[in-house]
């Protein structure tokens, strides 16, 4: 999948600069899809080319302009269509800590440990951070009063698979973190 359908996909929640779709990324979309300022700059340019979002300049008085972009009819039709079809393969795991962990034997297993207790820590931020996210979703109301009422549910529904990711990687680690240290004691 590309960048083009995480943006457009950004822009079903209304206008927005390239700015705030940088921290839309950063914030709501990073639990399931990630993307720097620049490349999101790169791509917000070819989708208004393309016809699939308009942009128009905002003046401003003491800042620069800005631009804000808007998903066209065609934008959406392209989206409902993306949306409608199936992945084309099945999600693979692609983690650089992984293979630092399979070849672990090698080094000190305390190396290992400091590996996953820097994962477990960014883990651990980026679950709260969902929570919170969550809870001003919620806003007070619980999760079925929620979804009864919210005109969409697709970004509360990524938002779980964010927290039931981070979780799992939590659980992972701490379990990963007994099994080497438990390796270290013995060696």
């Amino acid at each position: 999948m590309s960048l083009k359908y995480a943006v457009l996909a950004a822009l079903l929640e209304g206008e927005a600069s390239g700015y705030e779709l940088a921290k839309l990324f950063d914030v709501s979309l990073a639990n399931f899809w990630s993307s720097t300022p620049q490349q999101l700059y790169r791509e917000l340019e070819r989708l208004a080319g393309d016809g699939l979002i308009a942009a128009r300049v905002v003046e401003q008085e003491r800042r620069p302009n800005k631009r804000m972009f808007t998903l066209t009819e065609a934008g959406r039709a392209d989206l409902d269509a993306f949306a409608a079809t199936a992945p084309r393969r099945p999600t693979a795991i692609r983690d650089e800590l992984l293979i630092k962990i399979q070849a672990v034997d090698g080094v000190d297993p305390a190396a290992g440990l400091a590996l996953i207790e820097e994962r477990l820590g960014r883990s651990r931020a980026k679950l709260a951070r969902y929570l919170r996210v969550r809870e001003r979703l919620l806003a007070g109301r619980t999760e079925d009063a929620y979804l009864a009422e919210a005109e969409r549910i697709g970004p509360y529904l990524t938002l779980m698979a964010g927290i039931g990711f981070e979780e799992e990687n939590i659980r992972w680690c701490e379990r990963a973190s007994v099994l080497l240290g438990r390796r270290a004691a013995v060696g």
